[in-house]
C-alpha cells in the first residue's frame, strides 16, 4: 500500500493534469466552394497551450517535413515553436506572448454562440479582425503571433476573406500530458527557424557547380556518356552531364536556378540550358561526338541545318531556359567605375520549368551552352529546385507531357552547327502528331532575334508568324525595351557620346544579363492525329560579313 501511494504521488507531481481543454479550429477561404481546410488543435491547461496543425503524424511525409508544435506559457510570458524531424533532430524558437501588434477594441458582438469582443488591427497592409470571448473562463488562441488578447479566440479574419473559426471545445477532467517539453532542441531565432523549415522542404539537385564554359581543346568522348560527370563538347563551349533524377509527385514545382559570371569573356553571349531526348532511334547525343550523325536538311539558301527539328526517328533538344550573359559581370568589375553604379558580381536567372517535368526524371542528359571564343570564357552553376505543394508524398500520376518540335539554337556552333538563317528565304516547318486523349494543348515558344548592327534583326522588331495546318493562327513580335534596367550587370558595356550604354538598347526578345520568357499559344482546338506547324519570320538581309538569324524553340505541351 505504501509503495502504491509513493508511486501515485510521483505520478501526480509530474504529468497528471486537471481541467484540460481541447479546442478545434478550422481555417478556410470565404466564398470558395471547393477548397482544402486546415484543422488546428489547441490544448489548454494551467495557463499553457499546445498548438498543432496535424493531429497525427503523417504516414508518408515528403522529405524535409517536420512535425510542428507551438507552446504558449502565459505564466512566464513565453512562446516556443518546435520543429521535430524524422531524423531525430529538433529545433525551436522563442518569443514573448506580448508583441508590437496594437489592436483597437471595436465593441461587443454575438458570434458562433459566444459573447465576444471584437478587435481590429492592420499588419503589412492586411486588415485583421479578431473576436475573443471571456465566457469560457480561460485563455487560448491558435495564433499566438498576433499577441495576447484576453479570453479565447472565436474567429480571426484577414482581409474579409481568410477565416479561422472555433469549431469545438472539449473538456477533459483528467489527462496525462507533459504540455511543454523541457528539452526544446537547438535554439534558433524566429527568422532562422522559418528559413530552416523552408530550406529543408526544398529539394535542391546540383547539376553543374562553377563549371567553366570556354573555347578550348578537349579530348573527344568515345562511347557511352558516364553518369555524374561534367563533360565538355564543341571546343568547350558546351557542357553536358548525365544524371538520375528522382521521380517526384505531381504536386512539386520545378525551377531551374542559374548563376553565371564572366571568367574572361567581355561580351553578351547567347546561352541555353536544355535536356537531350533519348527515346527515339536517333538523338542529339549522337551529334555531341559527331555532328554529321544528326538528321539535317538543306534550306532554300543552300545551307545545311543540322538537328533542329523533329523527325520520325529524332527529337531536338528541349530548351529549359534561354538566357544571355552580360558584358563582363564578375571578371571585369574593376575595369570601369561609374558614379552611382555598383557592378553585380554575377548574373542570376531562375525560371519555373514544371511544365517540362516529364523530361526531368529518370535517366537525363542536361546540357548548358554559352557561345564564346574566349579561353577564360564563363563560369556557370545550375541547380534544379523542387518545391512541394503538399506535405504528403503523394502517388498521383504525372499528367503533363511534352513533345519537342524544333530548336534552332545552335549549341554545337563551334563544331559547325549552322545559325538559324533559313528564315530569309524559307520558313521552318515540322510535322507532329497529337495522341488520343490529349487535352489542354499549347505550344511553348521561345524566340530571340540576332544580328548586332543597325539594320540587324537584334535591333529591329520582326513579327513571328505561326501557321497550323497551313493557316496563320498566331503572331508574336519578340521585343524587350527595359534593357537599361540591368545596366549594373554590364561593367564593360560600350558607353556612347550621348550617355546611352550599349546594354541599354532594346532588343528582339532579350537583354544582356536576362532570361527570355517563353510565350504560349493555345492549340486545344486541334484533334488527335497528324498536323503541321510552320514558323515564318521576315529575316533581314545580309550586309557584307554581317547576317541576321533567329533562335526559336518550340515544345508541344499537353495533359493526358
Amino acid at each position: 500500500m505504501k509503495r502504491f501511494i509513493i508511486c501515485l504521488l510521483a505520478l501526480l507531481s509530474t504529468s497528471l493534469v486537471f481541467g484540460q481543454h481541447i479546442l478545434s479550429y478550422q481555417s478556410y477561404a470565404k466564398g470558395v466552394a471547393e477548397q482544402d481546410t486546415t484543422t488546428i488543435q489547441v490544448i489548454e491547461n494551467a495557463k499553457c497551450l499546445k498548438i498543432r496543425t496535424e493531429e497525427k503524424k503523417l504516414s508518408n511525409p515528403i522529405p524535409g517535413y517536420a512535425q510542428s508544435n507551438t507552446y504558449v506559457d502565459y505564466v512566464h510570458d513565453s512562446v516556443y515553436t518546435i520543429l521535430d524531424y524524422a531524423d531525430g533532430k529538433f529545433y525551436s524558437s522563442y518569443s514573448l506572448t506580448d508583441n508590437d501588434v496594437v489592436f483597437n477594441k471595436e465593441g461587443k458582438e454575438k458570434l458562433l454562440g459566444y459573447d465576444c469582443t471584437k478587435y481590429t488591427t492592420s499588419i503589412n497592409s492586411n486588415t485583421i479582425e479578431v473576436w475573443m470571448t471571456e465566457s469560457l473562463g480561460f485563455e487560448a488562441t491558435p495564433m499566438p503571433g498576433l499577441g495576447r488578447l484576453q479570453g479565447v479566440m472565436v474567429r480571426c479574419m484577414r482581409n474579409g476573406s481568410y477565416i479561422t473559426d472555433l469549431e469545438e471545445v472539449k473538456e477533459q477532467k483528467y489527462a496525462l500530458l507533459d504540455l511543454i517539453p523541457d528539452n526544446k532542441g537547438q535554439y534558433k531565432s524566429s527568422r532562422e527557424l522559418t528559413q530552416l523549415r523552408k530550406d529543408k522542404l526544398v529539394m535542391r539537385i546540383p547539376v553543374f557547380e562553377d563549371a567553366q564554359i570556354h573555347f578550348a581543346d578537349y579530348e573527344p568522348i568515345i562511347g557511352d556518356i558516364p553518369f555524374d560527370t561534367t563533360l565538355h563538347f564543341s571546343h568547350g563551349t558546351l557542357i553536358v552531364k548525365r544524371m538520375r533524377l528522382p521521380e517526384l509527385p505531381a504536386h512539386y514545382q520545378l525551377f531551374a536556378e542559374i548563376h553565371q559570371r564572366s571568367n574572361g569573356d567581355a561580351y553578351d553571349r547567347t546561352a541555353s540550358v536544355f535536356v537531350i531526348p533519348t527515346e527515339k532511334a536517333k538523338s542529339f547525343r549522337d551529334g555531341l561526338q559527331r555532328l554529321e550523325a544528326l538528321p539535317s536538311f538543306v534550306g532554300k539558301d543552300g545551307k545545311e541545318y543540322q538537328g533542329i527539328k523533329a523527325e520520325k526517328d529524332y527529337l531536338p533538344p528541349v530548351e529549359l531556359v534561354r538566357f544571355f550573359t552580360s558584358f563582363g559581370a564578375g571578371h571585369f568589375n574593376d575595369r570601369v567605375q561609374i558614379d552611382g553604379l555598383e557592378w553585380a558580381d554575377e548574373n542570376y536567372y531562375k525560371m519555373e520549368v514544371s511544365e517540362l517535368r516529364d523530361r526531368l526524371r529518370g535517366d537525363v542528359l542536361i546540357g548548358a551552352f554559352i557561345g564564346n571564343y574566349d579561353k577564360g570564357g564563363h563560369k556557370l552553376s545550375l541547380d534544379l529546385l523542387a518545391y512541394p505543394g503538399e506535405n504528403k508524398w503523394s502517388g498521383k500520376p504525372l499528367k503533363e507531357h511534352s513533345i519537342p518540335l524544333f530548336n534552332t539554337c545552335n549549341v554545337m556552333e563551334m563544331s559547325g552547327q549552322n545559325y538559324g538563317r533559313l528564315f530569309a528565304t524559307d520558313s521552318l516547318e515540322v510535322e507532329f502528331e497529337i495522341p488520343d486523349g490529349a487535352k489542354n494543348m499549347r505550344l511553348r515558344y521561345i524566340s530571340t532575334g540576332h544580328g548586332g548592327w543597325d539594320n540587324g534583326d537584334e535591333f529591329n522588331p520582326k513579327e513571328n508568324a505561326i501557321y497550323i495546318d497551313g493557316v496563320k493562327r498566331f503572331t508574336h513580335t519578340p521585343w524587350r525595351c527595359d534593357c537599361a534596367t540591368f545596366r549594373d550587370q554590364s561593367p564593360v558595356s560600350g558607353n556612347f557620346w550621348n550617355g546611352v550604354s550599349s546594354s541599354d538598347y532594346s532588343r528582339s526578345g532579350w537583354c544582356p544579363g536576362t532570361a527570355t520568357n517563353p510565350v504560349y499559344f493555345d492549340l486545344s482546338g486541334l484533334k488527335p492525329g497528324k498536323h503541321t506547324l510552320r514558323v515564318a519570320i521576315p529575316q533581314g538581309k545580309d550586309e557584307g560579313e554581317s547576317f541576321s538569324h533567329w533562335m526559336v524553340s518550340g515544345v508541344l505541351l499537353y495533359e493526358q
